[in-house]
């Protein structure tokens, strides 16, 4: 009995070491990628008021992007596979270099400054990665630890940028390898993301929200049905976001082999299409788009078009992220869609934001946290029903090549295969 008892006293004084070491390096994470993030972001939205008020620089986009293949070059990392690199990191351990984040921090301002149609979180999971693996290569952590501190590192600079902490550390465990969650990795993505969130914050960054109007207050079969197909139609459409950007890389890669030419070709195919549509909607992030769509403004043709530009622009060698061109995607989508099947233009904007997100991503619960932290939680059941719907039918469809799905979208059974 005795014995027994000092086992146990000796194992929970262990337990204790590795919660205290992880309270420490998640709060050192948090707070070294939370303020590279800050700069980022704040660097981000500078680069973006100029664009927006000098709209001719964005015919400088080829000359940028010149830049961005250059330093990728110069700091031999032509290579460099972007997020993918970054799951590989957690799921096998790879080290993931730290020029990574000096290069992905400009090239992703370089990209914004003059027109590129890209996001930013993807780009945030590579600088935060990026950090924390090299934090964590310094302290020496053992092979375990480290893939650790890179999903702290991933939570962090997601959380630092988008201001939903609880979707950045479901999202750091759960896209790596879909249907398998690290759960080690929750306090310290936790302390790591609520760190980097409080110091956005504090600097004046709020977090993202959105306020929508005609959510349902009482449960109701023909919204559900109405929800429901909603959910159908962001399934095809995230199929055709992941497609699309396959194939359109794979055109690049096939036809225009020098990353130089191909980048400057790129950037003056997206110089042209803005001057054919004759407005700048679709170029940088979008999130004024994403805000007149939860309005119920939005153009029928949007969510298309977006899905087209960013193909061109992240196929061609630009930086930055596919995750807030997704919630374009879906939220215009949603906009237009919603009020056909029935449904607010606001509130089905909503659900095609989330919905979207979890169709290219297939993320489920990070979707579903998603929901509750940018609407709040009037409603969570319909939301929950177009993302699982979207997440069902999406196939095994991905934005990031290297992720993992380790088990059957309809039925439990283990199939360890990578997203098409």
């Amino acid at each position: 009995m005795w014995e027994k008892v000092k086992t146990h006293i000796s194992s929970s004084e262990g337990v204790f070491f590795v919660f205290v070491k992880w309270v420490l390096i998640g709060g050192i994470i948090g707070l070294i990628v939370g303020l590279v993030g800050i700069s980022f972001h704040w660097l981000l939205e500078k680069a973006t008021e100029f664009r927006m008020d000098h709209p001719g620089i964005q015919w400088l986009l080829p000359i940028g992007g010149l830049a961005i293949i250059g330093s990728y070059h110069i700091l031999g990392m032509q290579n460099d596979r972007g997020t993918n690199f970054i799951l590989v990191a957690v799921r096998q351990n790879k080290a993931v270099s730290l020029k990574t984040a000096p290069l992905i921090f400009f090239s992703t301002i370089v990209t914004h400054l003059f027109g590129g149609s890209a996001g930013r979180e993807g780009a945030a999971l590579q600088l935060g990665g990026s950090l924390a693996s090299f934090f964590g290569r310094i302290i020496k952590l053992n092979e375990k630890d480290e893939r650790i501190i890179t999903m702290c590192g991933m939570a962090a600079g997601f959380s630092a940028l988008f201001g939903t902490p609880i979707t950045a550390v479901i999202f750091s465990m759960e896209v790596i390898s879909v249907g398998i969650m690290h759960y080690s990795a929750i306090v310290p993505g936790t302390i790591a993301a609520f760190v980097a969130a409080a110091l956005a914050q504090r600097m004046g960054f709020l977090p993202t929200a959105y306020a929508l109007y005609g959510v349902p207050d009482v449960l109701s079969y023909r919204v559900a049905i109405s929800v429901a197909v909603l959910g159908i139609l962001c399934a095809l459409v995230s199929m055709l976001f992941c497609i699309t950007m396959n194939k359109v890389f794979q055109f690049y890669s096939l036809h225009i082999k020098n990353q130089y030419v191909r980048i400057f070709v790129g950037g003056a195919v997206l110089i042209g299409l803005t001057f054919l549509l004759g407005c700048n909607d679709y170029n940088g992030a979008g999130m004024h788009i994403i805000q007149k769509a939860i309005q119920g403004e939005a153009k029928p043709e949007a969510f298309l078009l977006k899905i087209i530009l960013t193909a061109i622009t992240l196929g061609a060698g630009f930086k930055g992220g596919e995750i807030v061109p997704t919630f374009f995607v879906g939220a215009t989508l949603g906009c237009v869609f919603g009020p056909i099947l029935g449904l607010s233009p606001s509130f089905a904007a909503g659900l095609g934001m989330t919905a979207v997100f979890c169709g290219v991503t297939n993320c489920p619960i990070a979707s579903f946290v998603l929901c509750i932290e940018l609407f709040g939680a009037k409603g969570i059941i319909y939301y929950a029903l177009c993302c699982g719907i979207s997440y069902m039918l999406s196939g095994y469809y991905g934005l990031y090549s290297e992720q993992k799905i380790m088990y059957s979208k309809v039925k439990p059974e283990f199939i360890d295969r990578s997203v098409e």
